[in-house]
């Protein structure tokens, strides 16, 4: 991804995003001592316009300098990349690959005993969608909740504002319109995630309470 671009050049959101960062990364550490992570990150800006970021298990995470204009102040902008990080801490990634391989492997078992109608791509196509709808999905909300929850207590041991976490999802659920149905979507729906965080938002404000407030502001 980095040789083909484009990194950002604006020195100010590299030092943000750099900064911000590397508090959560030491917060997580604090928080989650039980759970291996990388002694050296490597945190690179994309200059793309999409308010995306994410965090891979071998110590790298990305930017997209599009998430800054949707993620105004430190706080929101940590409670993306504390989620994404919350995704690494918790090895979602490995998960993943293992559920997709159980997945494939039926299918590849289906057709290579199916008789007749059974090894035809209709019912294979079928029981693709059908292995995705009643497996993939949940697991991958669950997954998705577990990192919002892990990112959220992250950001408040990093000193960050919880509450504004929960702002910031308020603002992407109105700023990204119409969303599929929470059965047939990898992501919860707006108003889950939302309930969700705003539930356990006491828990966090305790954790806030006690920790060192962010130098990143």
């Amino acid at each position: 991804m980095r040789q083909q671009g484009p990194i950002a050049t604006t020195s100010a959101i590299n030092r943000q995003v750099e900064c911000v960062s590397r508090e959560l990364l030491a917060a997580a550490r604090r928080r989650y001592p039980q759970v291996d992570m990388p002694d050296e990150w490597e945190v690179v800006v994309f200059d793309r316009p999409s308010p995306n970021a994410f965090a891979l298990p071998g110590g790298r995470i990305g930017v997209h300098a599009g998430l800054l204009r949707v993620a105004e102040t430190p706080s929101q902008l940590a409670a993306v990349i504390g989620h994404e990080i919350g995704h690494v801490l918790a090895d979602h990634g490995n998960e993943r690959m293992t559920q997709q391989l159980g997945i494939k492997s039926v299918l590849i078992l289906v057709g290579l005993l199916g008789e007749g109608e059974l090894g035809q791509e209709p019912l294979q196509r079928a029981l693709g969608i059908g292995a995705r709808l009643g497996i993939a999905l949940p697991l991958s909300r669950t997954h998705e909740e577990e990192a919002d929850l892990m990112g959220l207590m992250i950001m408040a041991e990093a000193g960050y504002d919880p509450a504004q976490g929960v702002a910031l999802w308020r603002d992407m659920a109105a700023a990204g319109g119409d969303q599929p149905p929470e059965f047939l979507s990898t992501h919860p729906a707006h108003e889950s995630r939302i309930e969700l965080l705003q539930k356990h938002l006491p828990e966090a404000r305790d954790i806030r309470e006690t920790a060192a407030p962010s130098s990143c502001a």
